[in-house]
């Protein structure tokens, strides 16, 4: 099984931090709303979705960023800890163009959250 999805960069601080889309029109794992900064919706999408298991590597990621964006950095660190150990393995796409490896993801949101970044989280974000 192949996913491709594309993630979005976004500017907290002078570092970078990650949102994940699902594969086209598949299903709704929170970007857009992630995107214009509106957590607690992409935290209710993310959590009725249906389609994506709670398994995949790009839901749990969106559901970090949601979850550390509202302050909930325990579960954040939870869903992050998932993705970078999931068993399922795949590419993303970033805003830039960068193919980055999902685990490498997840591990970079760990890092955000153990350096305190998403403290300072700033909505700006670019797709």
């Amino acid at each position: 099984m192949s996913l491709i999805a594309a993630a979005a960069i976004l500017l907290v601080a002078d570092s970078s931090a990650l949102v994940v889309t699902a594969p086209e029109s598949e299903y709704d794992i929170g970007y857009s709303e992630l995107v214009v900064g509106h957590d607690q919706e992409a935290l209710a999408k993310i959590e009725q979705c249906e389609k994506a298991s709670h398994r995949d590597p790009a839901r749990q990621i969106n559901h970090a960023v949601a979850l550390a964006r509202v302050g909930d950095y325990e579960e954040a660190r939870i869903r992050f800890t998932a993705a970078a150990r999931n068993s399922d393995r795949f590419d993303l796409e970033t805003a830039t163009g960068e193919w980055v490896d999902s685990k490498v993801l997840a591990r970079r949101g760990l890092a955000m959250l153990d350096e305190g970044e998403f403290h300072n989280y700033v909505a700006l974000a670019n797709r």
